[in-house]
């Protein structure tokens, strides 16, 4: 929290963030106790009040009852939502000024967005749905959201979260992904000038094929960015992949087996390759990129072990 303090995160929830009711004054120290309440271990409103517990409030000023926050956070609206994620964009900037956040970004500096559903068990909560996930291996249905998140990482630095969005657990993996796209793009140049070293290396966005589309590939494209997205395997792909020549194919061992969640087991060895492929073709969002290709060979034996 001294950290939080010395990037002015006061400051900066003070001059984004607005709630017109009388609950939602001062809305810096409420919010900067919940910051403090969720370092500690809070993961609920009652939870906060373990920032009044012991000697803590020897350590933080105008803490406020659990109740207190609670009606701060029922006054939130989907505006002031968005206000909350500019002040977390900016914060994380100011972080970036402060400490070397992401070092090893001279290299490259890689943006990855996921959706995760997160089960919960209340019924009557607002925009709860029923999701795709796995369990043990299975494909199950459970009740819950189903938020998106963006973050930034180096070869050298950890994953910090460039942006999220909340979103019912029945909503699809790429919706908001496009604008989510611009938006981490957008802090991950900002936290990366704030750093004020030499100039960065190439920013990669990294997603899987449940985005792959036209909208998200394209704001990565406006941006400037590089991107690598997992594509789905259609007729127009399998297509392209048998233009591959034999002597493409590169072999590769892994040091270690590999979990393979597709085939579930471990792989040791495969092959890849590369073309040139053309996506949503005879559109204004038209791309040429590289098509890289993984195949295991040990699936695919004649009976007398030779690969095909």
């Amino acid at each position: 929290m001294r950290l939080a303090e010395s990037c002015d995160l006061y400051g900066i929830v003070r001059e984004r963030l607005h709630v017109s009711s009388g609950k939602g004054s001062n809305a810096s120290a409420k919010v900067a106790k919940i910051v403090a309440g969720m370092l500690i271990g809070a993961d609920s409103i009652d939870d906060l009040d373990v920032v009044r517990h012991g000697g803590m409030p020897a350590l933080f000023g105008g803490v406020y009852a659990p109740s207190t926050l609670g009606e701060f956070l029922r006054e939130f609206t989907h505006g002031h939502v968005r206000q909350l994620q500019a002040v977390g964009r900016e914060f994380l900037v100011q972080l970036a000024r402060a400490t070397p956040l992401l070092p090893g970004a001279g290299a490259v500096t890689f943006i990855d967005v996921d959706s995760l559903l997160r089960r919960v068990y209340g019924k009557k909560k607002q925009g709860v749905g029923f999701g795709h996930a796995k369990v043990g291996g299975y494909k199950v249905l459970l009740r819950g959201y189903n938020p998106l998140v963006a973050t930034i990482s180096t070869p050298c630095a950890a994953p910090v979260i460039a942006a999220t969005q909340l979103r019912a657990g029945n909503a699809g993996s790429a919706r908001g992904a496009a604008s989510l796209v611009a938006e981490a793009i957008a802090t991950t140049k900002a936290a990366l000038a704030a750093q004020q070293r030499p100039a960065a290396g190439e920013i990669v966005a990294r997603l899987d094929s449940a985005f792959y589309s036209r909208k998200v590939i394209a704001a990565c494209r406006r941006r400037g960015v590089r991107f690598s997205i997992t594509i789905r395997v259609d007729a127009k792909v399998r297509k392209a992949i048998e233009a591959i020549p034999a002597d493409a194919w590169v072999e590769i061992e892994y040091p270690q087996p590999v979990w393979d969640d597709e085939q579930r087991r471990f792989v040791s060895r495969a092959q890849i390759a590369e073309i040139a492929y053309t996506a949503f073709e005879n559109t204004r969002d038209e791309v040429t990129a590289r098509l890289i290709v993984r195949r295991i060979p040990d699936l695919n034996k004649r009976s007398r072990g030779r690969p095909r």
